[in-house]
């Protein structure tokens, strides 16, 4: 399987604000993730049931930009700002660095989430 496709493919449905779909479509079912604020999933169902609530949280996205992706064999760091105001009238500005191990099948295995300065 081609990783440096998948993480293109994956990263560009991010970028368009589609990020339940692209764990839907990229996560195996077994995956695992962990982020800066100690919240982690242990399933693909996990993950999407978390990111539907946090979407529906969601006001207005005022920008996603993916600035880089690095690729080495079956790992890869994806660099992103999101920008979103909240239902709840706060405001996320997040940098931050995802770190994705992949199987031989094209599947996000696990998926950890950094702070970007």
């Amino acid at each position: 399987m081609n990783i440096t496709s998948r993480v293109q493919e994956m990263d560009a449905m991010v970028s368009q604000g589609a990020i339940v779909d692209a764990v839907k479509n990229y996560f195996c079912d077994f995956a695992k993730t962990s982020d800066y604020g100690n919240v982690s999933t242990s399933s693909k169902e996990a993950m999407v049931n978390k990111m539907e609530g946090f979407v529906g949280a969601i006001a207005k996205v005022n920008a996603i930009t993916h600035h880089k992706t690095l690729i080495d064999k079956q790992y890869t760091a994806s660099e992103f700002t999101f920008d979103f105001d909240m239902k709840d009238g706060s405001q996320i500005l997040w940098h931050e660095i995802i770190n994705r191990e992949w199987n031989a099948e094209g599947k996000v295995i696990s998926e950890e989430y950094f702070k970007a300065s």
